[in-house]
């Protein structure tokens, strides 16, 4: 039997089920909304689950109803262990993991409508201006016989005192500079993390931040975002099973979902974060993206100085190619990262921290009409799919840059293969599942201009019309609530 990643209780596997019965036998809808939690990695590989018993109580449902679909759960692979002996969650066939972008940047510079990145459009003529003023500073560090791995101190306070304008208190030596936000992930979890230790990651989430635990040895354990999102009651019970050193978390218009971590919640997960022993790492990258309402306020907020670790980056503001990003931790620990860097990483470029510095005098002004045009387009968007594609299920984010659709039926694949066919380039939801599938799923940015994002949504609408009529329709998302909050049918 395979190692037990962790255990979930009665209670939090009805949560995570949610309005599972859907018609017709009910052992049937429960195998199948069991099923869709293990494809879709929310109930990872090694989950041992309620038994037979212990769940039917908990649903009132049943004895007879939970062994059957217990049952049919083993035959077809999702479960393994005997009956009694407790049953632990598994994929048929996962001796070979499914290959996954290690990025979901393409950089395709062809003729298709290109919906695979999320990058923003640099703000010109005003680039242009601050490479060339940073270029006449340049002077004033040139003599300088060490690169700085922290950073330059100008540019670090600026981004010190906007988080003190958010409402937490952050000094210049609690910022260090890093060449874009994942770095920054990278160089926590190089000093951190020993191999094969388990690092906790929401699900789904970021490939780049699943990529990057791999890549290092570690071992991504998923804790899984429900309809309203994060559950502090099994984050405690992952964190205190799985004993993580590291937990990333995207609390501010999660990508790819668009959902924000409530107050009350972001109180919690600290809480039992601090039990545990486990250092928060805060993705901020899409903060600033706020597009309806007020801006969450930070996680560290919530938390005593040094339990949250936030990374971030300028590079969602203003341009990727800019390179810019940061860690705010404490200084012990901003001491410990600058020392692990180098010789091969001797710290970000003198050049692009000078550019980001002198394009800081117009971040607001950037920033406010960056918001007003991302707005726009994310409800032309939501217009044209609830017009061409009224079946797909979303909810409307508050911000951030993407919608996450619920396709009703497995088919991210097939209608990803489809839409290439009619000039739309596009990724199911695998590409964000820290384990299983999400092929039910679709991530669509609202990046692009208007009248493109129209003739995306033209093509995909022929592409799921091909789809659905050659019967190339997968397994239907039935007997499971959508992660997408709110969605309804369009």
């Amino acid at each position: 039997m395979r190692k037990v990643t962790y255990t979930v209780s009665a209670e939090q596997a009805s949560r995570l089920l949610g309005d599972w019965y859907d018609e017709g036998p009910a052992y049937l809808a429960l195998s199948g909304a069991f099923r869709a939690l293990i494809l879709d990695g929310r109930l990872p590989s090694g989950t041992r689950i309620p038994s037979e018993r212990v769940f039917a109580a908990q649903s009132r449902i049943s004895r007879n109803t939970v062994t059957a679909a217990y049952g049919l759960l083993r035959d077809e692979g999702y479960l393994e262990g005997l009956r009694g002996a407790g049953s632990i969650t598994a994929l048929p066939g996962s001796g070979t993991r499914r290959a996954r972008p290690t990025s979901v940047t393409t950089g395709d510079t062809g003729k298709s409508i290109d919906l695979t990145v999320t990058q923003v459009p640099a703000p010109e003529p005003l680039l242009t201006e601050a490479v060339r003023v940073a270029a006449g500073h340049i002077g004033r560090h040139s003599g300088e016989l060490v690169h700085d791995r922290i950073g330059l101190r100008e540019l670090r306070q600026t981004i010190a005192d906007r988080y003190t304008a958010r409402g937490l208190p952050t000094s210049v030596d609690e910022i260090m500079v890093t060449t874009g936000a994942y770095q920054g992930w990278g160089l926590l979890l190089r000093l951190l993390v020993r191999n094969t230790d388990p690092v906790v990651l929401d699900s789904p989430t970021h490939p780049d931040a699943v990529q990057a635990v791999r890549s290092l040895a570690g071992r991504p354990v998923p804790v899984a975002l429900g309809l309203e999102g994060w559950d502090p009651d099994l984050m405690a019970s992952v964190l205190r099973q799985a004993k993580p050193v590291l937990a990333h978390l995207m609390p501010d218009h999660h990508d790819p979902t668009g959902l924000v971590m409530p107050d009350d919640t972001r109180r919690a997960v600290i809480r039992v974060a601090r039990s545990s022993g486990t250092l928060l790492v805060a993705d901020e990258t899409l903060s600033d993206l706020t597009l309806d309402g007020s801006a969450p306020t930070p996680l560290a907020s919530f938390g005593r100085r040094g339990e949250v670790v936030t990374i971030g980056s300028l590079s969602k503001v203003f341009w990727g190619g800019l390179g810019v990003g940061w860690i705010r931790a404490g200084r012990s620990l901003i001491s410990r990262l600058a020392a692990l860097r180098g010789p091969g990483d001797a710290g970000t470029s003198v050049v692009d921290q000078l550019t980001a510095y002198v394009l800081y005098e117009s971040f607001d002004s950037v920033l406010h009409a960056h918001r007003r045009r991302l707005a726009d387009r994310r409800n032309h968007l939501a217009a044209a799919l609830r017009r061409d594609l009224p079946g797909w299920r979303f909810a409307l984010p508050r911000g951030g840059l993407c919608l996450w659709v619920d396709l009703g039926e497995r088919i991210g694949p097939q209608l990803v293969s489809a839409a290439s066919q009619y000039g739309v380039k596009v990724l199911s939801g695998s590409c964000f599942a820290v384990e299983g599938s999400l092929d039910g799923y679709l991530r669509l940015p609202y990046v692009l201009p208007e009248e493109k994002l129209a003739e995306a949504v033209g093509g995909l609408a022929k592409a799921d019309r091909l789809v659905r009529s050659n019967g190339q329709s997968g397994r239907p998302l039935v007997g499971t609530t959508s992660i997408v909050k709110g969605a309804v049918r369009a």
